[in-house]
């Protein structure tokens, strides 16, 4: 169990990012390669990556790489997910982070890696951060990214925008213990301390630093977080993975026509994160025909929904957003 304590101003400072972390998302990626975990949700993925991987070239020499600095252990180097400082995310960002690591923290994350019995691509250049093998690295991480993970890309959007915009309501409604509530059954916060269901011991005390929530597709049943306690404290957890959150086929777009579904999709994405009852209000339709037509927009992947206790809180996906613009 990760036990993650809280004072009083770290409750004052506790984040929601806006959407996963591309460089986490490679992290816990390579994790499901390398175990069974999730055959609903990763299976399908996992013989695409594995096809692309046998026609060998550069998608195979970075999986190859990556996988010796995330192998099938507890522990693995906190620089390869650096902290976002100014709100900045996207892929080239954090590549830029991983390159600009100190040399010491380098040798000392990766000493922590061989002692656990891993052998990481290139240790001993990487170890005393040679500067073409530093590069290198930040282009294997983004030869995988582009090769394993952005294909995906509408649905990982999909998945987490889903789960921020709800997540987000339950801050709005409730409040900070809301949020934190939501996290249950994978963690259970009972006051000042988060329990999080986790792999080892541990005990994590943020003493005003707060807390920065980051949704992941790729993160498994489980959250996760740095090793390395004196770094900006963070929890990856994983959002829903549903088949309903998946993106629509083009086929299914043609049954996107007509006045009230596109009503709903327009009021979904003007609200937010809107209840069944508040659309059906917002559209004029009555309760049976807003739950029916947004189950049609769910089906095609243009509208995400949530349960949160006995009601159900609706999204317009990147997919239905994409369609409202170009409308």
């Amino acid at each position: 169990m990760l036990r993650i304590h809280f004072t009083g101003t770290d409750l004052e400072s506790v984040g929601l990012a806006r959407g996963p972390d591309p460089l986490w998302e490679i992290v816990c990626s390579l994790c499901r390669l390398q175990t069974r975990e999730g055959a609903m949700a990763f299976g399908p993925w996992r013989l695409w990556v594995g096809g692309l991987v046998r026609q060998g070239g550069a998608a195979r020499e970075a999986a190859s790489a990556l996988r010796t600095l995330v192998p099938r252990a507890a522990y693995f180097p906190d620089f390869l997910t650096p902290h976002v400082e100014d709100g900045r995310n996207d892929l080239q960002s954090g590549i830029d982070r991983v390159l600009a690591t100190p040399r010491r923290r380098l040798r000392h994350e990766l000493a922590l890696l061989s002692a656990g019995g891993g052998q990481p691509w290139a240790g001993a250049e990487l170890a005393r951060g040679d500067v073409t093998t530093v590069n290198a690295l930040g282009g294997k991480l983004r030869t995988y990214y582009q090769e394993f993970i952005a294909p995906l890309g509408n649905r990982i959007g999909t998945a987490t925008a889903a789960d921020v915009a709800w997540r987000t309501r339950v801050l709005a409604d409730g409040g900070t213990r809301a949020l934190l509530n939501s996290l249950r059954p994978m963690a259970v916060w009972e006051p000042p301390v988060l329990t999080v269901d986790y792999p080892v011991e541990r005990d994590l005390h943020l003493n005003g630093r707060g807390l920065l929530l980051v949704p992941s597709y790729f993160c498994w049943q489980r959250p996760i977080s740095l090793a390395d306690d004196q770094l900006r404290p963070v929890l990856i957890y994983p959002v829903d993975k549903s088949p309903s959150s998946a993106a629509a086929p083009s086929a299914s777009l043609s049954r996107m026509l007509g006045s009230a579904r596109a009503a709903l999709l327009s009021e979904a994405a003007a609200l937010t994160c809107a209840t069944t009852s508040e659309l059906a209000d917002a559209t004029g339709l009555s309760l049976p025909s807003a739950s029916q037509q947004l189950a049609v927009l769910r089906d095609g992947g243009l509208v995400a929904s949530q349960r949160d206790g006995k009601r159900v809180l609706h999204t317009a996906t990147p997919l239905g957003l994409r369609l409202l613009d170009g409308c």
